[in-house]
Formats: C-alpha cells, structure tokens, sequence
C-alpha cells in the first residue's frame, strides 16, 4: 500500500513502497470535498454587487448566496468538476489514460442539479466517483469570476462537508473499492510545520523533520515531497534531501497557476500507481503543472504529452 497526504499550499507524500503491478481499475483511490467549479467572465459591476475583488479566494458567506445562481442566468459558464483531490484524481486519471475508472473519488454532494452536473463532469473525465448524496445541504460549488487575466474564486462548500462514513464508506459495496486501490490520497487542512512544531520555516528542514516523524510500521521508510510553486521541489527520504528544479515556462504562456499544485499531485500518482521511481513521478508533476497553468482552471488537452 501507498498512502499520499497533502498539508496546504505543499504536497507531503508518505509513501510506504510496496509492488503495485500492472494498472487496472480502481488502482487508485482518493476522498476530498467535491466542488463544482462554475466559470464565466464577468463585468466589473458583477464582482461590486458581491464586493469581490479581482484576483482573489475567499469562502462564501451569507452575501454570497445569491452569486451563483446568478452567476449561470446572467453569464455564458463553464463546468468543471473540481475541488482539490478531485482535481488531482482527474488529472492523474488523464495522465494515466487508460484503463478507464483507474481512479476513484469519494466525497459528499446534494441531491440537486448542480450535483449531476458534478456527476456528469466526473463521468467525462472517466473517474470512478461514487458520492454521498444528501439533501440537507446543497452541492458545493466554486465560482470562478474572471475579469482580463483575473479570478476571483468563491468557494461554498455547503455538502462537500457533510460525508456521512457510516452511511457511504462502511457500505461493503464502496469499502470493497477502498480495499481494491494501491494507492491513497487525501489532502489535509493543516500547516504541517506549525502543527508538528518545527519551529522551521526552511523548506527543507521541514521535510527533514517530516521524513522522521514516528510511523506505525518502521520496517518502510517514510518519503517526503514538497512543492513550493515556481521554487524547486524538495523530497526527503531516510538519508538525503533532494531539489528537483521545476519545468522553465514562458511567463507569457502562464494563464492560471490556482491549479497547479492539485496537478503536481495528480501527475505525481500517475505514476505512483505503476511504481515507478520517485524521480519520475516527480517529472510527471512537473509535467502535468506545466500543462494546467497554460489553461484556464484545471483543465487539459485530450491527451498527455509525456514521455
């Protein structure tokens, strides 16, 4: 088994190597907060009414409640399914290509339109998600307001917080899907540093410190990996730290980098799941960031170049 957690702005891998063998379906499994990403370009007065600024993310308050509604009648949108491991689910399902359904999501949506159209945006993306779905809450949802070369993103999470693991994971039907994955991925909320108390800011030291925190089997070395953006990416193993310089990009080529990190991740399972070496899932993330921020949200061509 291969479990794979990510702390904030940076992926914190750990790793516990074993044999994956051949990709089948359901290879890879990953649970998060589905949002569905609702893209349009919209005027000035849009981004006033619901004092937003231009190139922004925030969490939707009261105020906001009307936004996205709105957002679809008075805009020509786009849907994307998105959400941090959800975006990195679909990316690594891209880089991967086939088998379809190599990867699978978990996570909570509502029972309302905006939840199949979430649905149906999973299902072109040929990933296996099976949701929790409620209606106490409605699905949650991602405005994308984009004014020239900005975004202001507005996040209502609204279901995505209501996963029910007694009424969707115990189910035999979905554990059996969690017991056929080799590879994890869930994304943290927490600052690993701060909350480990390294009392560190250099990158490297952190992932150091990370490398050697106390594990459950001591017979498998723990792997670290952070990525910092434009910056080098740093992985920790038992006895080095290592840099790896990320892929140069035409400044004037870069669109939108809010996605990039999710597709560093996903580029980086793509290959986790054939167990190759960690220098190549680490150039497949490069890969697949430098894809993601040339485009418009978390999106991709038909087909990976990557070779």
């Amino acid at each position: 088994m291969i479990s794979v957690a990510r702390c904030c702005g940076c992926l914190t891998c750990q790793l516990e190597p074993a044999g994956v063998g051949l990709v089948g379906e359901n290879v890879l499994f990953g649970m998060g907060n589905p949002l569905l990403d609702i893209c349009a370009v919209v005027d000035k007065d849009f981004l006033d009414k619901y004092g937003l600024k231009p190139n922004d993310q925030i969490l939707a308050e009261d105020k906001h409640k009307e936004l996205f509604e709105e957002l679809v009648k008075r805009f020509n949108v786009e849907y994307h399914a998105g959400g941090s491991t959800q975006n990195s689910v679909k990316v690594a399902q891209w880089m991967i290509q086939s088998p379809y359904k190599a990867a699978t999501f978990f996570g909570c949506i509502g029972t309302d339109k905006f939840g199949e159209i979430l649905k149906n945006k999973t299902e072109e993306a040929h990933v296996d998600a099976h949701y929790y779905e409620q209606s106490d809450e409605p699905t949650g949802t991602c405005a994308a307001c984009i004014t020239g070369d900005n975004r202001s993103l507005v996040a209502h999470l609204a279901a995505a917080n209501c996963y029910n693991k007694e009424k969707h994971l115990d189910l035999e039907k979905n554990w059996k899907l969690v017991e056929k994955a080799k590879v994890y991925y869930i994304a943290e909320a927490a600052s690993l540093a701060r909350e480990q108390g390294f009392e560190t800011e250099d990158i490297k030291e952190i992932a150091q410190k990370a490398q050697a925190l106390p594990k459950v089997n001591p017979k498998r070395q723990r792997i670290v990996v952070f990525t910092q953006g434009k910056d080098d990416t740093i992985m920790a193993t038992e006895n080095e730290v290592t840099a790896f310089p990320v892929l140069d990009s035409d400044q004037s080529e870069i669109i939108d980098t809010n996605g990039a990190g999710d597709a560093f991740v996903g580029g980086f399972l793509s290959q986790l799941v054939y167990d190759r070496l960690l220098t190549e899932c680490i150039r497949a993330g490069h890969y697949a960031a430098s894809v993601i921020i040339k485009r418009s949200g978390c999106t991709f061509p038909e087909k990976p170049d990557f070779h």
